[in-house]
């Protein structure tokens, strides 16, 4: 098993001798130049919700696309997109909306692909819950992380869209206990993503449905780069992309592969369970990705900065369309 620190190096560079001269008698070894770095920021400790870019780093596919990335997971208590301002990172992934407000508020940070295009944040009930639609909300408890991120905008588009308010329902801030607090009773009803927290549930053995709105006005999970990136480094960021969308590719054709391909970037990926688990999270994962990884539609920016900014989650004055490229899909 090959260990691999926090901060994953993918390829090293490879400075490959060529042949010497034979000129004058002799001369001097020449190397081929290295491979342009990338350094892209992860969310959260390594999870099998990152496989693209654990096999793609894996399987040599950002390699064989010239570059050489590095894979660093974000620490708990680490700003979203500070490494990405102070030059630590050169892409992040993050959701679209994520990125949208941090574009507003000054962060010039450019959204080049969607891997979700399926918005993953649902509301959470008790399979016999008298909650039975999202209007049916009213007048009961929630429980989230906190009013921030991707769980907070699911939220508040499934109450919009069920014509509540906050004043209509007990928003309990819990932080990352959304399991213990639903079994617990301590809230009626727990936010969380499809893919991750639904999945949980079902294997503690808790019988749970989802709810959702029809149209959530979000973009959830992409990849970013800041403006100058896009700018000066666009053929290295659309080759990126073309590595992330061939590993998305044999996601959907062989998860158990791709599994195999994750083991070594997730230190808690040993045993029977763990394995049997990534695969399960994973195949509701690569259900979020549609039928064209990575695609972009731009048009979907501007009716979400303006759900943004109603709510008070963005700052107004921006152009959101500065904020999206469809430039470097594959």
């Amino acid at each position: 098993m090959k260990l691999r620190s926090l901060a994953i190096p993918v390829a090293a560079f490879a400075l490959v001798v060529a042949a010497c001269s034979t000129q004058g008698g002799g001369g001097e070894a020449t190397a081929t130049a290295p491979l342009p770095e990338f350094t892209v920021g992860l969310t959260y400790i390594p999870d099998i919700q990152f496989a693209p870019f654990y096999v793609a780093a894996e399987l040599g596919y950002f390699e064989e696309e010239g570059l050489d990335v590095t894979l660093r997971h974000h620490g708990a208590s680490e700003s979203l997109f500070g490494a990405l301002s102070a030059g630590e990172e050169d892409v992040v992934n993050a959701g679209a909306d994520e990125m949208l407000q941090a574009y507003a508020a000054g962060v010039p940070v450019v959204t080049f692909g969607v891997m979700y295009q399926e918005y993953p944040v649902v509301l959470i009930v008790p399979e016999e819950s008298g909650i039975q639609d999202l209007a049916d909300l009213a007048g009961h408890s929630v429980g989230l992380p906190g009013p921030y991120g991707e769980n907070w905008f699911g939220l508040l588009a499934m109450m919009a869209e069920a014509g509540l308010t906050e004043e209509d329902v007990a928003v309990e801030y819990i932080g990352y206990t959304q399991q213990a607090a639903l079994i617990g009773g301590s809230v009626d009803s727990v936010v969380g993503f499809s893919n991750n927290d639904v999945l949980n549930f079902a294997r503690n053995g808790v019988a749970v449905r989802t709810l959702t709105a029809g149209d959530l006005p979000l973009v959830g999970i992409s990849v970013g780069a800041l403006e100058g990136t896009i700018g000066t480094r666009a053929e290295d960021l659309a080759a990126l992309n073309r590595a992330l969308a061939r590993a998305m590719t044999l996601i959907r054709d062989d998860p158990q592969a791709a599994v195999d391909a994750s083991f070594d970037y997730i230190p808690e990926l040993t045993g029977a369970n763990q394995h049997e688990a990534a695969l399960e999270t994973l195949t509701a994962t690569m259900a979020l990705y549609g039928d064209d990884p990575l695609a972009v539609d731009a048009a979907l920016w501007p009716p979400m900065y303006e759900f943004m900014t109603a709510r008070g989650l963005a700052d107004p004055g921006i152009d959101p369309s500065h904020a999206v490229t469809t430039d470097l899909i594959p």
